[in-house]
């Protein structure tokens, strides 16, 4: 769960991937609006989305629905929930990594990492196969209703942040995922093993 939750928070505030997909997907072109517009209406949406003091979002280039400012919302407490996931969870892996050195336990590691490796790529090929299911069913999964479907003449943002950024991002979030895995398991081996 520490690996999720830390790699979901990472790729979440990882600003220098929109930054290429402003470029990359053409978006200043397509909204247009220049890089530097973009970046600073990001900013205002990652610190409404980050920041628990920050009650309203207000974009400085953008009108928003009623119903597009309630996804957002929900988007943050979705933000929350993550950040607490990786709190609680640093702290009981810090503790449980802690106990398996100290009884040198870490064989017990090696089939986990093993089979955990293999998640990953099932993901990663759900993408490249239909990533317009994916997230569909991702949606459908953590919000129970349509606020997400947003219509780009009542909330343009949506023109701003395509969907091929976010499948950027589910990319990026499951190799941070396997990247994780594999040192684990390398690791635990090594450990086990010496």
């Amino acid at each position: 769960m520490f690996i999720l939750s830390f790699s979901i928070a990472l790729t979440i505030n990882l600003t220098p991937l929109y930054n290429f997909d402003i470029n990359y997907l053409g978006i200043s072109k397509s909204v247009g609006l220049s890089k530097e517009t973009l970046m600073e209406n990001y900013r205002v949406l990652l610190n409404y989305l980050n920041l628990p003091w920050v009650s309203e979002l207000d974009f400085p280039d953008f009108p928003s629905s009623e119903s597009g400012l309630f996804h957002f919302y929900e988007v943050k407490r979705l933000f929350m929930l993550d950040y607490v996931i990786a709190l609680v969870t640093a702290v009981g892996s810090f503790f449980y990594i802690r106990y398996i050195k100290n009884n040198q336990l870490f064989w017990k590691l090696v089939r986990p990492f093993q089979v955990g490796i293999a998640v990953p790529f099932v993901v990663l090929f759900m993408i490249a196969v239909s990533f317009d299911q994916l997230f569909v069913a991702f949606h459908k999964l953590f919000f129970n209703n349509d606020a997400w479907l947003f219509n780009p003449s009542t909330d343009p943002i949506i023109l701003a942040l395509p969907e091929t950024f976010f499948m950027h991002s589910f990319i990026l979030a499951f190799v941070l995922i396997e990247i994780q895995i594999i040192f684990g398991y390398f690791y635990t081996k090594k450990q086990a093993f010496k």
